[in-house]
């Protein structure tokens, strides 16, 4: 596995970072066990960054994983939609409480589209800047799927991470093109910022076109490293081979290739609208029977909508 420093933050990533998001309540939704164990052979193979957020109920994964591994020097991950300084402060220390974790490596402003919403979100951004005065937290920074919230992170001094959407077709990035990402990671990166990137297969919706979309997603020299959902020791083999340069066994291939996820939305769905209202990617509407649809060709599965739902009508396979 190869390592890289994450922009200035002397931060030591390795190339592939494990997106936990995938194994969590809102996708596939693992017994703890077992999650922690596909975690901790990622551990093993070699991953020591793990992605997670507040939204995704992941944190029993993670805190039972940091006690298996007693002695890793695990980089983890989090974000927070929060827009005040106190509810940052919530956000933050629900982190460190949840994952029995004094110090939290990074902690992101989730989603940031442009610079109106960083000055939006300007006292949750205050807390941590505050919060890394104190060693609370290690380094900040935002994921976004837009080109216009890379640039507006790149012009603020105190953020250091960004991370961005950003895989070979363009889906799911909401304001430009691959060619207009890529650009503004490549600015990012030589401003000092520390990049990694999220939805390199598109939330599964490119996993029948794994080997084309990681290995362009690797490539991306700017990127220090590449969040990837995963839920099984088969993709976790496959992505650390494919981040290593190495060749993947066709029975592996085979496996991985197989395991396309989808939006399933219940058929007693109520139409409350909740969904549509949480989806970043304008992918959901409500159809002319009174219940959610979605329009696959936007929809990066990344179960935002599933943590919306009050009657927990949907979920991602």
């Amino acid at each position: 596995m190869e390592y890289r420093l994450l922009g200035k933050t002397g931060i030591r990533v390795s190339r592939l970072c494990f997106g936990v998001l995938t194994i969590g309540p809102l996708q596939a939704h693992l017994p703890l066990p077992e999650g922690v164990s596909i975690m901790r052979y990622a551990v093993e193979r070699g991953v020591n960054f793990f992605d997670t957020a507040e939204l995704y109920g992941t944190y029993p994964y993670l805190r039972e994983l940091l006690h298996q591994v007693k002695g890793k020097d695990l980089v983890i991950a989090s974000k927070s939609y929060a827009v005040s300084f106190e509810e940052m402060k919530r956000s933050v220390e629900k982190a460190r409480r949840e994952l029995d974790r004094d110090v939290i490596d990074i902690f992101l402003l989730h989603e940031q589209e442009s610079e109106l919403t960083l000055k939006g979100h300007r006292g949750a951004l205050e807390y941590l800047i505050e919060a890394k005065s104190k060693g609370i937290i290690k380094a900040v920074g935002i994921s976004t799927h837009h080109v216009a919230g890379v640039k507006a992170a790149t012009a603020v001094p105190e953020i250091e991470v960004i991370h961005p959407l950003l895989n070979y077709t363009g889906l799911g990035i909401r304001d430009g093109s691959v060619e207009d990402m890529v650009a503004a990671i490549v600015r990012a990166s030589a401003a000092g910022k520390g990049v990694y990137l999220m939805k390199p297969l598109g939330g599964g919706n490119l996993i029948s076109k794994a080997d084309t979309a990681l290995k362009f997603a690797f490539s991306q020299q700017a990127a220090a490293a590449v969040a990837v959902g995963m839920k099984s020791r088969e993709e976790v083999e496959y992505n650390v081979l494919v981040a290593s340069g190495l060749p993947v066994p066709e029975k592996i291939r085979r496996l991985v290739s197989r395991k396309r996820r989808r939006l399933h939305i219940e058929d007693w769905c109520e139409g409350c609208g909740e969904c549509v209202q949480a989806c970043p990617q304008e992918a959901l509407f409500v159809g002319p029977q009174g219940k959610v649809q979605v329009r696959e060709e936007l929809c990066v599965l990344c179960g935002y909508c599933a943590a919306a739902c009050p009657h927990f009508y949907i979920r991602v396979f």
